[in-house]
């Protein structure tokens, strides 16, 4: 494994990461938290365990039986299905495709890149191979679907119950060892994550950028084994559908299309996720590794799941605008955010020399023109509209295949109020000086 160096912005001569917070001062680099996100630790109860049982719930309670079946047959379900949580072949599944990942991130081919500057006053190296990652992966499943036929795949939906189990008790299980592993000295903790109650900042997560030697475990979980394990999903449940039907529908077909290219757009543009709020903001506790190795994977890919057990035909018309309703998402979600990077990376380049922007007193530059003139989260907009795309092929015989439309709606809306008071509380009066500018929210003219 090939060590990167925690690089210091300005050239400190400390040795470690504690020594250089003892000289600034444990206290004010790990302030207290005083403000409380999803309604302060009620909200992380509810949440912490509410979760798990609508990821099993989403499953169990949508299948070949109907999306929910009548009560009484639900009810046989969750009994019948309490066994199968667990499941030993399930879990050393689970744990080698995590293995497997680790492996990849030490030897796929890649890069290392900068991060954001952090606060110690440190810049963190990331290695940066999660589409090789992903290219050895899918050759990999590739070669066993050459080789095995649709076994592998089938295998993955008749276990399904008992990986979404694994991936729920390992949430738990790696949280825990975070919460403990962030009591160390010398620890850089995120400034929502030390309200000093338990079960909060367990939740929210305590440090900010666990690392064990240069492997960053967030930046790692971000992309890698959930959301390849999304794609898998979908594929599965694609050979599940041609297994039970002889044949895959067009709705299943262009829902898997639509969040391969989500999954690997986020892939291909790995660095891109290093300025995220999630990265750069968020610390590492139970919200952000439920959301990614079980949430994302087990959730959602409803849609495809319940494509397998009730195909839809939606015919070329219907089609055509499910498709061109993707396409725009695609392009107002693309556009804005390689608008932005560019800008970041180059605010001289070519492709946006054109736009204006307002200097806040910190020396950042705002864009007021272009996408990001039309709105400050345009490209949630594009965000969205995808998730309408992934959804309208299931059709209209229940809502619950739109959960994940509402879902991802109000996520968007959180996440653009959270970014809001951050930036509110960063540039001050500039901010409301650029809220003026640009007035709308995700969604020009309406929000």
């Amino acid at each position: 494994m090939v060590a990167a160096p925690r690089v210091r912005a300005a050239q400190k001569k400390t040795t470690a990461n504690g020594a250089a917070k003892e000289k600034k001062g444990g206290s004010d680099l790990n302030p207290r938290t005083k403000h409380f996100e999803f309604f302060g630790p009620p909200g992380a109860f509810l949440i912490t365990f509410a979760l798990p049982v609508l990821v099993l719930l989403l499953h169990l309670g949508c299948s070949s039986d109907g999306c929910p079946p009548p009560l009484p047959v639900l009810t046989a379900i969750l009994q019948s299905s309490l066994p199968t949580l667990w499941d030993p072949q399930a879990f050393l599944a689970y744990v080698a495709w995590l293995a497997w990942f680790v492996l990849l991130w030490a030897i796929a081919p890649g890069e290392w890149a900068d991060g954001t500057l952090v606060r110690d006053g440190s810049v963190l190296k990331y290695r940066i191979n999660a589409w090789s990652s992903f290219i050895i992966t899918a050759a990999a499943v590739a070669g066993a679907t050459y080789i095995y036929g649709l076994a592998p795949l089938l295998w993955i939906t008749d276990h399904f119950t008992g990986l979404a189990a694994a991936s729920i008790v390992y949430s738990f299980a790696q949280s825990l060892l975070l919460y403990a592993f962030s009591f160390r000295p010398g620890a850089l903790l995120a400034l929502g994550g030390n309200s000093g109650n338990v079960l909060y900042d367990f939740f929210i997560g305590r440090e900010l950028n666990p690392r064990i030697l240069s492997f960053d475990l967030k930046c790692f979980f971000e992309l890698r084994p959930g959301l390849i394990g999304w794609l898998l999903v979908d594929i599965a449940f694609l050979a599940r559908q041609h297994h039970l039907h002889g044949s895959l529908s067009d709705s299943a077909i262009l829902v898997t299309l639509f969040q391969a290219y989500y999954v690997m757009d986020a892939l291909w543009f790995e660095k891109a996720v290093l300025t995220t709020i999630d990265i750069i903001q968020d610390g590492f506790g139970y919200m952000l590794t439920f959301g990614d190795i079980a949430w994302v994977p087990f959730a959602y890919s409803l849609q495809v799941r319940y494509l397998a057990a009730h195909p839809v035909h939606l015919g070329p018309l219907y089609a055509t605008l499910v498709l061109a309703l993707q396409l725009l998402g695609m392009y107002i979600f693309r556009s804005a955010n390689g608008e932005k990077n560019d800008f970041r990376t180059d605010p001289k380049s070519p492709r946006v020399a054109h736009l204006t922007y307002m200097i806040t007193k910190t020396g950042s530059r705002l864009i007021t023109s272009g996408w990001w003139g039309r709105a400050r989260h345009i490209n949630y907009l594009g965000d969205w509209l995808m998730a309408w795309a992934w959804c309208l092929p299931t059709g209209f015989a229940t809502p619950i295949t739109y959960f994940y439309v509402v879902y991802f709606g109000v996520l968007l809306v959180h996440r653009e109020l959270r970014d809001h008071e951050k930036c509110s509380n960063k540039y001050g009066a500039d901010w409301d000086k650029y809220c003026k500018l640009v007035p709308y929210r995700i969604i020009p003219y309406l929000y």
